[in-house]
């Protein structure tokens, strides 16, 4: 685990590095932006997994509810078009686990991803979409569940990672204030243990996102 622990930071390490690297090809060609360089969300999202998602848990299907929480993002401009986005979960969503046996648990995850985004039109217009393709991964923890299913033994789950994708739009108030909607998909399974052994089995998350938010540029 502390291996692929590894792996997943390696991974978040080399996005950024060539996030960086593709920095100076960007401003070569547009060295005339007018947008600020910056820019911080504050909001609140709405989680949903994936419905009857693929996968069980000691043996039962499992169907998980979803949750809100706050969140936040911070962005680097590289032009007035594209930019690198920071977002994350300042607290956990909590999910309800159902399981077909009648079975009940509660997770809570707080997810972090790195995406590339490209925004539509100008800085100065007042609606600009954008879309972002990017990589995310989720900390699950504080997992509990009936102990007549699992004998006082605690089932945990693992990290979920992989693709992230985003649109939305923002909605300019000033040149520095606006506005955002957004939705995110995130694509990932959790693979479950119990008593910190690895049961074999995968619960396939995938969850939805639906956000709202208030942001300003610097």
């Amino acid at each position: 685990m502390l291996n692929i622990r590894h792996f997943h930071l390696r991974t978040l390490s080399l996005a950024t590095v060539a996030a960086i690297a593709f920095a100076p090809t960007v401003f070569a060609q547009d060295t005339t932006t007018s947008q600020r360089r910056f820019s911080v969300v504050g909001g609140y999202a709405h989680m949903v997994p994936k419905s009857n998602p693929d996968g069980t848990v000691l043996g039962s299907k499992t169907d998980l509810d979803g949750s809100g929480a706050p969140t936040l993002s911070g962005s680097w401009y590289l032009n007035d078009n594209f930019a690198i986005e920071l977002w994350g979960a300042a607290d956990r969503f909590e999910h309800d686990v159902n399981l077909a046996n009648g079975s009940r648990g509660t997770i809570k995850q707080q997810p972090v991803a790195l995406s590339g985004q490209y925004h539509f039109g100008a800085p100065d217009k007042t609606v600009r979409p954008f879309v972002g393709l990017g990589y995310y991964q989720s900390n699950i923890n504080d997992e509990q569940f009936d102990p007549a299913l699992t004998g006082n033994r605690h089932v945990g789950f693992g990290t979920p990672n992989g693709p992230i994708a985003t649109a939305g739009v923002d909605f300019n108030i000033t040149d520095r204030w606006f506005t955002r909607a957004d939705a995110r998909y995130m694509k990932g399974d959790a693979e479950v243990k119990l008593a910190g052994q690895e049961t074999g089995e995968e619960v396939q998350l995938d969850p939805w996102t639906v956000g709202v938010g208030v942001g300003v540029r610097f």
